[in-house]
């Protein structure tokens, strides 16, 4: 795996770092960095990036990423423009692993902790009871400060690793960090294709962009993401029908025409490959929850 560049820092005087967002858009560098990383969008759309998987997300999404696993939350292409009044909110938790320093996590005590950070190198997403009271948490702990705010802190962090309602993101786990030139060049390439996904996009066009040939570039990009190019686009043009299935009325024939399919029997059958069910299986499914 291609490692992403260390951005968030927690001060050397703390302990652990919490952040309120209130922006126009999310950070649209992809990047990892060695803080563990728990996140939940209070407003705001987008397509979310973490290790090899890809997925639209929405709000109230609780997500945690492990040490230098890199991800990037990039918002939908018209909170970027010019005089777009969208916004977005979130809540961000920087946090180490020796956050309690190496004699205490080394104890007995601390064995379910551990294995929490243990599982974060592939991401979790929690659902369930576990993540309103997480979010609910987070909300107060931004108010706090101190010894209050620690205790409020280790609070959600027992929720979540005593808790089973998760799921793995990522097939892959990261270890190494991501260098600065690669998020860079990996930045440019994800805000291309999310600009131009929905049309044919030739691998020449950003093969060129990074100044390589196209077979360099394809090498490239599947070191980069598991995946090869053509995969990652039928993949993120799939993610994107599922939106529009759950959030719209459209026609099946007119969401395949709007997440970049040539023909209907070519979305049927991609889309069946990543999701196993028919998209009217899915939006059925949806519906019934």
């Amino acid at each position: 795996m291609k490692p992403a560049i260390h951005k968030s820092a927690i001060p050397a005087s703390q302990i652990f770092m919490i952040k309120y967002l209130e922006d126009q858009y999310f950070d649209p560098v992809w990047h990892s960095h060695s803080e563990y990383q728990l996140f939940v969008p209070l407003e705001g759309t987008g397509t979310r990036f973490i290790g090899d998987s890809i997925k639209s997300f929405r709000t109230n999404e609780l997500v945690l990423t492990g040490s230098n696993l890199p991800h990037l939350w990039r918002s939908d292409e018209a909170y970027f423009e010019k005089n777009s009044l969208l916004k977005i909110r979130g809540i961000v938790i920087y946090l180490q692993e020796s956050l309690l320093g190496e004699h205490l996590m080394g104890k007995e005590e601390m064995v379910q902790l551990k294995k929490l950070f243990k599982r974060s190198s592939r991401g979790l997403e929690f659902y369930g009871d576990v993540k309103q009271k997480v979010i609910t948490l987070m909300k107060e702990l931004v108010e706090l400060s101190g010894l209050d705010a620690f205790i409020h802190l280790l609070r959600i962090l027992n929720l979540l690793s005593s808790t089973k309602e998760y799921h793995y993101i990522s097939h892959n786990e990261y270890y190494d960090p991501v260098k600065e030139n690669e998020t860079d060049r990996m930045s440019s390439v994800y805000e291309y294709i999310l600009k131009n996904y929905r049309k044919k996009i030739h691998l020449n066009e950003l093969a060129d962009m990074l100044y390589m040939t196209p077979s360099s570039f394809s090498r490239y990009f599947t070191t980069a993401n598991n995946k090869g190019f053509a995969k990652f686009i039928s993949e993120l043009r799939v993610k994107h029908a599922c939106k529009l299935l759950t959030e719209t009325d459209l026609t099946i024939s007119a969401i395949s025409e709007r997440s970049g399919f040539k023909t209907l029997s070519n979305f049927n059958k991609q889309f069946k490959d990543e999701m196993k069910k028919k998209p009217s299986d899915y939006k059925k499914e949806f519906l019934n929850i």
